[in-house]
């Protein structure tokens, strides 16, 4: 059986490619794994993102799964009891940034209807990308005017930890752009998610 092409990125730790496979670029609708994905990007900030991916588990056990409505109400104690967590990223800044913007996602999810309609939002156009996707454009494209944009209402909203790198990677993780590269295999699974507008 042939070997499938993927994106550079993701080498050959079986956790990093099977991420590659079957999440990395898929749209994700679900408000807990879009809150989520937006804290584990504040936490692999300086880090490497296989380093997160191997804690994830623990991250979903300390932060109960993600539920913001849950993490909302904690409190000094509980950031305390997280930062002596060996199985997380014991950093108070994004500890306490986690619980804020589990605060913030609430507020949006209210205004909006949910966070997926919020997020949907700042979508590029399809007409606004590059023809071809190459590790070399990639290499190019740490910030885009539409993560910028997006960064820029999150703080206005009081998020913390989505500056606008960490936000297009975020919005590269949940579909809301196809970067896979044009001779990966998975490239195709991600074209669902660009409109045309």
């Amino acid at each position: 059986m042939k070997t499938p092409s993927r994106c550079w990125w993701c080498g050959t730790d079986p956790l990093y490619v099977r991420y590659h496979d079957e999440e990395w670029g898929r749209p994700v609708t679900d408000d807990r794994r879009l809150y989520e994905k937006v804290c584990l990007e504040g936490f692999q900030s300086g880090l490497s993102w296989l380093t997160i991916l191997r804690k994830r588990e623990n991250f979903r056990a300390a932060f109960h799964d993600f539920d913001f409505e849950r993490v909302a109400r904690y409190t000094a104690r509980d950031v305390e009891r997280l930062l002596k967590n060996e199985g997380i990223i014991r950093h108070r800044g994004k500890i306490e940034s986690t619980i804020n913007n589990a605060k913030r996602a609430r507020e949006l999810r209210d205004e909006a209807g949910s966070l997926s309609s919020y997020f949907e939002r700042w979508q590029p156009a399809a007409s606004s990308r590059p023809r071809r996707i190459t590790r070399d454009v990639l290499m190019t494209m740490a910030v885009t005017p539409e993560s910028t944009a997006l960064s820029k209402d999150l703080r206005k909203r009081g998020w913390i930890f989505v500056g606008p790198t960490t936000i297009y990677a975020f919005m590269q993780a949940v579909g809301l752009v196809n970067d896979h590269v044009d001779t990966c295999d998975f490239r195709k699974v991600g074209r669902t998610v660009e409109r045309k507008r």
